[in-house]
């Protein structure tokens, strides 16, 4: 039976988003699209507080068959650190909607990816800026995950109109094994981390298929690497597309 989630539930991890450190690997916001029936189309854009930008589509190739596509994209320019990063993702899986009114989804998904990211560590000098260490990684990505979400049948109501809520969470399990690390432009020995990443996410409806959502999550790096660590979590601000399909 699955667990019941609350707006209050949703709040809890947030207190953790804004501790992080350096790390070669940026997460992207994971893909959960409430898929609920066959044809159906999903489309989201999602930024974070650091510049990272995520985009994520579905669909529903046949009544519990979803693909996914996956993409981000960062470019970090600070007095001291820019971060450069991409990654890219496919997958599928499996989605039902269940309960009353069919407003729960549970969705199961597994896939692949491939990125890179370019870090590079500078400091002032009397004569100029200077280069300190450079970052040089590409990797691939192996992740699975568990979507659970449930449409509020109340919502709120605002102005006199009732606003319909959504919210849910996805927990992702990401392996990352680096096929390139040049440090400094030398290769260095690669490194690999296994990632948790529950993530928790609110939906506000903007009309019938559009969707705002804020997104918050952490990352927890099953493995103690130096630079492929878990030392970045997400918190976006995003819009979210839902059409086609016999959506409820």
């Amino acid at each position: 039976m699955m667990p019941k989630i609350t707006r209050h539930t949703i709040l809890i991890p947030f207190i953790a988003l804004f501790c992080s450190c350096s790390s070669v690997y940026m997460p992207n916001v994971p893909n959960t699209p409430m898929l609920s029936s066959q044809g159906e189309l999903s489309a989201g854009g999602h930024i974070s507080l650091k510049g990272n930008v995520s985009v994520n589509a579905a669909y529903a190739a046949g009544n519990h068959l979803g693909i996914l596509l996956n993409g981000s994209i960062m470019n970090n320019r600070g007095s001291k650190r820019e971060f450069n990063h991409n990654l890219v993702e496919a997958g599928a899986g499996y989605f039902t909607p269940f309960g009353e009114g069919d407003r729960q989804i549970f969705e199961a998904y597994a896939g692949f990816g491939k990125g890179s990211s370019l870090t590079t560590f500078k400091e002032a000098t009397p004569t100029g800026v200077t280069v300190t260490e450079q970052q040089d990684v590409g990797f691939r990505k192996f992740f699975m995950q568990v979507n659970y979400s449930a449409k509020d049948k109340d919502g709120f109501q605002l102005f006199g109109k009732r606003i319909e809520l959504n919210y849910g969470t996805a927990l992702r399990l990401s392996y990352v094994d680096m096929n390139r690390f040049l440090l400094n432009n030398q290769s260095h020995t690669p490194e690999d981390n296994i990632f948790f990443e529950p993530v928790f996410f609110t939906r506000t409806a903007l009309s019938k298929n559009v969707q705002l959502q804020y997104t918050g999550s952490t990352n927890i790096g099953l493995r103690n690497r130096k630079y492929l660590s878990a030392g970045n979590s997400i918190f976006t601000l995003g819009i979210v597309i839902n059409v086609g399909g016999n959506r409820p």
